[in-house]
């Protein structure tokens, strides 16, 4: 049982997936960190000092100054500044991953294709070697 376990495990594809869940997971916090502590401020004050993640609709219709104080009282919230948040946390990983596999695709060479070693005939439109001068079906002169 723990042979077929340890095989199973050691297989290349099944530690390649695990390496990406991790490094996905530690690349994940980068980017939130990136979009909380260095993005979103900036943007929050271009738009009138808004903190994003103060941004929310009560629908209990209380009337509190942050998010946090309206969840304390249970009031029902709607948190639109959070999930701004996470669009632009999504939206940035997406950009990250496709500049990456853009630059793994660059490394990659594409195969040069291979010189031809067939030709046509001119006359009779058959396949022939490429360094023949007589076509072998119909006579000509190439």
């Amino acid at each position: 049982m723990f042979k077929g376990f340890r095989e199973f495990i050691m297989r290349g594809n099944v530690l390649d997936l695990a390496v990406a869940v991790v490094i996905g997971a530690a690349f994940g916090k980068i980017v939130t960190s990136l979009v909380s502590d260095i993005l979103m401020p900036p943007l929050g004050l271009a738009v009138k000092n808004v903190d994003f993640t103060n941004l929310f609709l009560d629908l209990s219709g209380g009337h509190y100054a942050t998010l946090a104080q309206a969840k304390a009282a249970g009031d029902a919230t709607i948190a639109y500044g959070s999930f701004l948040n996470n669009v632009i946390d999504f939206l940035i990983v997406a950009f990250a991953i496709y500049f990456v596999i853009q630059g793994a695709n660059r490394m990659k060479h594409a195969p040069a294709p291979a010189d031809p070693t067939t030709k046509e005939c001119q006359f009779c439109r058959t396949t022939i070697p490429i360094a023949a001068t007589r076509c072998p079906n119909c006579t000509s002169n190439l």
